[in-house]
């Protein structure tokens, strides 16, 4: 498995090289008619979009420096070639609007081999008169910032998102696909403003990039596998979540998360594993949190079975989500709570192969001293202060297994 993996991230990387090296056809906006300071550029953009599409060599849509309005747009392979999009200025949504694209996005890719956005702009959602229109609800009218869909091949590179109405970032149905040096910029109280949500996708690398929001820094769902988070600072914002999970009928597993190298600043939560009490049957296995830093924290390290946010679920029945092989290792720094490690797992199907090894967290708060609380698992515990353990007579425990 892990053979088949180094080759098509080889073979990723092989085919981003050549269709950056070699010659580019550059399609640029503006001579398709868009201005900045200008109207919408929407018409301007899709005729770029189809020419650059049907080249038959590698091509590159050029969006210059400068501020471009554009409604919601969707552009859609397969294209003859690999693409580019270099967005080098700012594009602005319209400002209060709430219309979208047919899947529910402001800007959307989908259907392309061989992609990479890139340039240094910014995508601004303008969500700031959106964030409070629909109370504790979840807003789904309002458009997410950028959806990539079914993209095979694909990386995104220094590019900021910036005040999205609803979620940052989509990827649904990817295969090989990256995010470097990628930006996220919103307040803590923006409400649903997921930075990156992954589902039904494999290969994702999120590598080197900043994400504040006020919602999950990074939330992946179901049949998410193969996901590397390395070097990732996240605050303010959730934190980086597994899940929720177990909502819907025939969810598909999530196997393989590793985050690795990450700095959590001001979150309410650091690393979350949630399913939904009452869920439908699931799983998620071999997950992996390793030299992470928590800097005044809520909530570092946890696994939250019970969720439910809005107490409109039935928490007296069990989640039938099976939590399976979780390592936390070498997770540092302070916590804003005193439970610092909250396992909570199902007691119709309780947690196994749980590890947390060398943790070092400490509570600035004053509400007592540092402890945790686990439910339905033993987690191996090494290296950990036993208060923290999960099975020392310190700490705050029941034990079930």
């Amino acid at each position: 498995m892990v053979k088949s993996i180094d080759i098509a991230k080889v073979a990723f990387l092989l085919v981003l090289f050549v269709s950056t090296t070699r010659a580019q056809s550059i399609f640029d906006v503006t001579k398709d008619g868009a201005k900045a300071n200008g109207p919408d550029i929407n018409a301007a953009l899709m005729s770029t979009w189809k020419k650059a599409c049907a080249s038959a060599m590698p091509s590159k849509v050029l969006i210059p420096k400068g501020i471009f309005s554009l409604s919601p747009v969707t552009l859609e392979g397969p294209c003859k070639a690999p693409i580019e999009v270099q967005v080098q200025g700012t594009l602005k949504a319209l400002s209060g609007a709430t219309k979208t694209t047919e899947d529910g996005g402001w800007v959307t890719f989908q259907q392309i081999e061989g992609f990479t956005l890139s340039g240094g702009g910014i995508f601004d959602g303008q969500g700031g008169s959106s964030w409070g229109a629909c109370g504790n609800d979840y807003c789904k009218q309002l458009p997410i910032n950028m959806r990539f869909d079914f993209i095979t091949n694909g990386l995104v590179q220094d590019v900021t998102s910036l005040n999205s109405k609803q979620f940052h970032v989509n990827v649904l149905g990817c295969k090989n696909f990256s995010f470097r040096r990628f930006t996220v910029t919103a307040p803590g109280d923006s409400k649903n403003t997921d930075g990156i949500h992954i589902g039904r996708s494999s290969g994702i690398e999120i590598i080197d990039s900043k994400i504040g929001t006020g919602d999950d820094c990074i939330s992946i769902g179901g049949g998410a596998q193969n996901v590397s988070i390395t070097k990732v600072t996240c605050g303010p914002g959730h934190g980086i979540s597994v899940g929720s999970l177990g909502q819907y009928e025939k969810e598909e597993p999530v196997v393989g998360i590793t985050v690795k190298g990450c700095t959590l600043t001001n979150t309410d939560n650091g690393m979350r594993i949630k399913t939904w009490p009452a869920s439908y049957a699931g799983s998620a296995s071999n997950m992996h949190f390793e030299d992470v830093t928590m800097v005044n924290v809520s909530n570092p390290i946890i696994i939250d079975q019970s969720y439910c946010p809005h107490n409109d679920c039935n928490a007296k029945l069990p989640s039938r989500v099976k939590i399976n092989n979780v390592s936390f290792k070498n997770i540092r720094g302070t916590s804003a709570t005193p439970v610092a490690v909250k396992l909570d797992c199902s007691s119709g199907s309780p947690c196994q192969g749980v590890e947390l090894d060398n943790i070092d967290l400490k509570y600035i708060g004053k509400e007592g001293s540092i402890t945790s609380e686990c439910s339905n698992v033993r987690p191996k515990t090494i290296g950990v202060q036993s208060a923290l353990a999960c099975g020392s007579p310190t700490a705050a425990h029941t034990g079930k297994a």
